[in-house]
């Protein structure tokens, strides 16, 4: 991907910028990226906290995920884009969800995760590895 990414919500409230390239990217499969994205799963990008620059106000909302640790998700309080997600269990990085960036098109998913919860209409790319819950971050 090209750096910086930038990119923000629908109705361009919220910006951010961010200075380096993604440190994993995945498509998560788990029921709360489900319920959130109202789709099949959430395609998202993970960046270094620091690496990241927003401007406009950002509303936070914090579920307990599958793996039973906090996450904050991050949406823009005027038309509800979600934007950003926190994860507790990882405090130096910040996940920026794909569809969000100006430019998503450079955006290359390296791994299905949680796919224990996929659903069974869900068509996964058979190239990428799959992980049942989230892999080992080593």
């Amino acid at each position: 991907m090209a750096t910086p990414l930038t990119g923000g919500c629908m109705c361009g409230a919220v910006r951010y910028e961010c200075a380096v390239e993604p440190l994993m990217t995945a498509n998560c499969h788990c029921r709360d990226c489900q319920r959130a994205t109202g789709g099949a799963y959430a395609s998202v990008c993970f960046v270094p906290r620091s690496a990241i620059t927003i401007t406009g106000e950002v509303k936070y909302y914090d579920v307990t995920g599958e793996s039973g640790n906090s996450l904050s998700r991050g949406f823009c309080p005027t038309c509800g884009s979600r934007l950003f997600g926190k994860p507790a269990i990882l405090p130096e990085l910040m996940s920026l969800m794909a569809g969000s960036l100006d430019d998503p098109s450079g955006h290359k998913p390296a791994m299905d995760i949680y796919t224990a919860s996929a659903q069974p209409w869900d068509y996964m790319n058979p190239e990428l590895p799959k992980f049942p819950k989230m892999p080992p971050l080593s």
